[in-house]
Formats: structure tokens, sequence, C-alpha cells
């Protein structure tokens, strides 16, 4: 059984080993059962605050006889409550303690004290549970191993509050996911913490409120019970909007927000509520004031960005309340002055963690601008913003760098932007460079983003044309990823689009036909349908449509049949009649229609489909095809503006085209 530190750790440990260290694990092993209780007690009084003499005793190999003290029947109740004690100091040290007590399966040995009836002992066991629980290095599934844990843990919240506060403490850290709510909510978490925010114990009613908020974060099942639950008369969100008040502990303030915050977002509370309009908005934009401490800050703005990221109405009121936008470029500042933060110790920690602000202003900021162009033209306006976020993209945290990328791309909605700061900053710059190499999370947002730099009226157009940007984003549609492969194709239908022949043709060179055929039977809709868009962007203007169906035509006809032919929705194969309807009107192009008996028939089948869309599709189809100049207009398959799948008159044909990648 390994419990020892990793070598280079251990050789440097051992060579300061002191007699009196071995003399602490010695008396652990004398038979008289007093003595080592005493041997116990002592090691417990010398490891408290000191690192070196806890590493010292792991090294010693004190660690398997605490456990097999505190797992004999023949050792006494105050012995095993003395060796959970002292684990549990020892575990209050570096991880590499916590490492070594992991190693030595510590955890299924305090789970099985706590069938103990000794109330003391259990309390002990929780502490050190608590404390291993909450280190970072700790896997949160041993939480979940054994199916007995949990139901036993919720009949130990009853026992005293130190049990409530250590179990909900542990609920709280190793509660990760849907899976681990679902265990805890079917266990019946919500019922037997609810009463805990009533607890007389602070530290109880703190700990109950971290484990509503980590239990209500993305789960509509939870929040919709909580809204619900009655705790001495009282709803719970009642209860949450009191503990918003001026007068309690700003973390209590903070932790509230974030449970009403969480169950708006899961659909429990409406956003035009008032607990959210006039209790949770407020308090959140409170945490954001430079007199709150860095985390809390960071936890308010970062709160705040989740709460109104979907919400029109919630991203204009909190853009003017408090002046928010100016007082986030404040983030970007910190610390201003030394003399402002007199603990040297809280200075240090603040300039190590700076980077924490700039993420989450910069998150704050993308949900602020994410839909009004007012708020985006305030955002633009603040003093040297459009610099801070080109600095963030290169900033060494990943973190950092994709809060910068996605405040970039929610200002990249905006048309007037688009051609004005964005041009003036060269912004294209430093994310062609981001995306030459970037985590995929990054990638997916900055490709988005390259999207809407894209658009036709985008002055950034074409020096990311130059640089390049044909073969980045064909090498895009290859990725594993869904989200990049939509990107990738997106970002080709948007450089398509009232494109020249050139760039048409270096698309179709570096894409391939292989690679356009393998997007076009694609699994995602969302790489199919943009696919298709590219299709009918590049199948646009006569000369083209001639010129790549002469090249492509017998590969493009063949996609068109299977399409037409597969199970898919009424939109991919409207989209595909268009494309069919832009081949119409071609010159030549249009008698690999004609001389086509199959497609012919495919046609015809869809003028008399029982959906109207089919039905336009495949008329105008018609139209183009027996259309003579000499005799009128014709008609063509065209797409909105917004969302590629109306069908419209026009005098030319179309392409597909969707203003903005959200």
């Amino acid at each position: 059984m390994a419990c020892l530190l990793e070598t280079p750790i251990r050789m440097s440990v051992l060579s300061e080993v002191t007699a009196s260290s071995r003399h602490y694990v010695d008396r652990l092993f004398d038979p008289d059962p007093q003595k080592v209780l005493q041997g116990v007690i002592d090691m417990k009084n010398a490891v408290i605050g000191n690192n070196k003499q806890k590493a010292n005793l792991i090294v010693l190999g004190a660690v398997p006889r605490l456990l097999y003290l505190l797992q004999q029947e023949t050792s006494s109740t105050e012995l095993k409550t003395e060796c959970a004690v002292v684990l549990g100091s020892l575990a209050m040290g570096t991880e590499n303690n916590v490492k070594s007590l992991l190693d030595c399966h510590i955890i299924p040995a305090l789970l099985q004290g706590l069938l103990s009836p000794d109330l003391k002992f259990i309390e002990a066991c929780l502490r050190c549970l608590r404390t291993i629980f909450t280190s970072p290095v700790t896997p949160e599934e041993l939480l979940y191993t054994d199916a007995t844990v949990i139901p036993h843990l919720m009949a130990l919240l009853s026992r005293s509050r130190y049990t409530q506060e250590y179990i909900c403490q542990i609920f709280s850290h190793c509660c990760k996911g849907p899976d681990h709510q679902t265990i805890l909510f079917n266990h019946g978490a919500v019922q037997n913490i609810a009463h805990l925010l009533t607890s007389v114990s602070y530290k109880v009613r703190m700990q109950a409120l971290k484990c509503f908020s980590v239990l209500a974060f993305e789960n509509p099942q939870v929040s919709m019970t909580l809204v619900n639950v009655l705790v001495d008369g009282e709803l719970l969100p009642q209860i949450f909007v009191k503990m918003l008040q001026r007068d309690k502990p700003i973390e209590m303030q903070l932790t509230s927000a974030k449970c009403l915050t969480y169950m708006c977002r899961a659909g429990a509370i409406r956003t035009d509520d008032s607990c959210i309009v006039l209790k949770t908005l407020p308090c959140l934009v409170r945490m954001c004031s430079k007199e709150r401490l860095l985390e809390e800050r960071v936890e308010g703005a970062e709160t705040l960005a989740y709460l109104i990221e979907p919400d029109v109405e919630l991203q204009r009121i909190a853009s003017i309340t408090d002046h928010l936008i100016a007082m986030l470029a404040d983030y970007f500042k910190y610390p201003s002055s030394v003399s402002a933060i007199t603990d040297i110790k809280r200075l240090d920690h603040d300039l190590k963690h700076a980077h924490e602000l700039r993420q989450a202003a910069f998150k704050l900021y993308a949900s602020l601008g994410a839909n009004d162009e007012d708020i985006r033209k305030k955002i633009i306006e603040t003093e040297n913003m459009m610099d801070r976020i080109v600095t963030g993209l290169s900033e060494s945290s990943v973190k950092v760098r994709l809060a910068a990328v996605r405040c970039l791309h929610s200002l990249s909605r905006s048309v007037q932007q688009l051609r004005t700061s964005f041009q003036d900053h060269a912004v294209w710059k430093p994310l062609m460079k981001v995306l030459q190499n970037a985590p995929d999370e990054i990638l997916v947002v900055a490709s988005s983003m390259l999207c809407n730099l894209l658009l036709e009226f985008s002055p950034s157009k074409e020096p990311i044309l130059e640089s390049g940007a044909v073969e980045l984003l064909c090498g895009l549609t290859q990725s594993e990823n869904p989200a990049l492969r939509v990107n990738g194709i997106w970002a080709l239908m948007n450089m398509a689009f009232q494109a020249e022949q050139k760039i048409k043709a270096d698309i179709l060179r570096s894409l391939s036909t292989e690679q356009l055929f393998r997007l076009l039977s694609d699994s995602d809709l969302n790489v199919l349908m943009k696919t298709l868009g590219l299709l009918r962007n590049l199948l646009s203007t006569r000369p083209h449509i001639d010129k790549i169906m002469s090249t492509h035509g017998k590969q493009i006809m063949q996609a068109v049949t299977l399409i037409l032919e597969g199970e898919h929705n009424i939109e991919v194969k409207e989209q595909t009649l268009c494309i069919l309807a832009n081949i119409a009107d071609g010159t030549t192009a249009k008698e690999l229609i004609m001389t086509n008996d199959d497609i012919l028939q495919k046609i015809k089948y869809y003028m008399g489909h029982s959906h109207v869309k089919l039905q336009l599709a495949a008329m105008f189809c018609i139209s183009n095809l027996v259309w003579n100049e000499e005799e009128g207009q014709r008609w063509h398959c065209s797409s909105t503006w917004r969302d590629g799948s109306a069908l419209a008159p026009a005098s030319i044909p179309r392409p597909c085209y969707r203003k903005y990648r959200n």
C-alpha cells in the first residue's frame, strides 16, 4: 500500500526528519493503550499549524498506523476520535498530504466510522472527510462509489449542527453535474436540507445555501421543486430574498443571489419577477463595486453575466444600474495603488488573481452587449475598451483569452462596430493568431466571431481572405468537434456570399468535392444546413453557376438527388430545391436538370407536396427552367437575411445568407 510522498519530495523531507518525529510514530506501537492514546494526543498538538511536521509523520508511516487504530474494534472511542482528528489535521496540510492519505484508502475507513453510535467520533470523521473532499486533488466520485453512503449521510443530518455543517459542505463540493444532482435529489436532499436555512448557526445556514446553489444550477427539476418548498410557512424564494438584504454578510448575499439566478435560468422563476429585477440583479451589481473584495467582485460579475445572458430586458436594466458599464472598467485597473490594500498578503494574493477580474469583466460585457445596439456602443466607448479586448486575446491565461473572444464576438453582432471600431483596431489580426493555435473551447468562439467578420459589409473581409482564411476554415470543417465543423462551413458560406469567381474557386479547391459531400452526409443537422447554404452561395450569378456546374455538375446533381430521396426535414429539402432553382438559372447548367428525368420527376412530386414551402421551391425551379429573357422576369429561390429559410421573388439568383453567427 503506497502511502508515501513522491520520491523527490520524500528524499528532501527525509533529510530533515527529526528524532522527535520518529518518537511520535514509535509511540503509536506501544502495547499500553493509554500510552498510545497519549501519543496520538501529543501528535495532534505537534502537527497543528506545522506543515513540516505533518510531512515528516506521513513519510515515517504514521497514516497506516492511525487508520489501523481507527478501525480496530479493541480501540477505545476516545482513541478512534483522536486518530480521526490527527488525520484531519494532516489533510489540512499540502495537496501532497491529501494524496498520501487517499493512497492509504482513508475515505472508506472514515465512512465506516460514520456507522459508530458515538456522536463525537462521527463528527471527527465527518470533519476529516470534509477537509479531504474539499481538496482539489480528491475525486468527487469517491463519495458516490457506495450507494449506501448518501442515504446514511442524509440520516446523520439531524444528529448535530456540526454534522449538518460538514455534510452540507461535503455535498456542495461533491455535486459536480446532473448525475450527482439527481442522486442527491432522489435521496431527499431538498427536504432534508431546507429546514437548515433557519438554523441558529450561521455556518449551517451558509452551507445549506451553498448546497441549494449547486443543486439548482442548470437543473429545472430541482429548481421547480425549490420554488414550492415551504420552510416555517415561507416559500424558499422568499427566504432567499431575505438573505439578499444589505445587512446580511456578503457571502450570504452572493450565494442567495446565485440560488435565485440559477432558479431563474432553469425556468422556475420568470425573468420579470420582482425578486429578480428588484432584488437579485441590484444585489449582483452591488457586488461589482470596487469596495468589495476581489473574489466578491469576480463572483458577482460572473453570476450577473449568467443571469442576464438570454434576456434583453435584464441586459438593459443592468446596463443602467449604478453605472455598471463604467464600473466594470475598474476591473482592468486593479489594484490601482499599493496604498489601497494595507494587508501585504492580501495584496500579493490579489496581484496573482487580478486576471480573474479581467475575465469576469469580459464575461459581463459579453452578456450586456449580446442584443442591444445602444449598449454595445456604450461598451465600445468605455475608455480603451477595444485595446483591452485586443490585449486580452493574447493573455497567458486561457480563461481570460476565452472571455475576451466571447466579448468581442458579442460586440461583432453590430453592423456599425464591424465597420468602425473593429476596423480601426484591426481586430482581425489578433483573432487570426488566436485561430492558429488554441484549445477547442477558444476555437469555437473565435471561429463564430470570424463568421461575422466575413460578412460582405465588413471591411475586415478582404484582409482576412488575404491572410489564408480559406485554408484555415476548410481545416475546421474536418474537425471531430461538430461546433467547429459548423463554424468552418458557416464562415465559408458567408465568404462565398456575392464573392468573385476566384474566391469561389479557392473555396472549392481547398475544401475539395470529397469533403464537401462528406459534409452533406454529416450527422449534425447544422453542418448539413450550412453546407447547403454554401452551395447556394457558390451557385449564384449565372457565369459562376455555369462554371462550377461544368466542373462539378455530376457530383452536385448526385448529392441533390440523395438528399431529396433521403429522410430529411422540410428545411433541408427546401434548401436543396433552392440549389436546383439556382442551377436552373444557368445558361448551360440548366441542361443538367432538363436531361435528368429523375430530377424532373422529383421537382414534379414536390410541386404537389402538402407543405407550401416545398411547393414554392419546386415552382421556382420550373419557373427558371422555362424562363425566357425576352418574356419577362424570372423567379428565384431566395433566403431572408436573418434565418436563411424564407423564399421570395427576385430578379437574380440569390444566395443563402445569415446575418450573424450568434
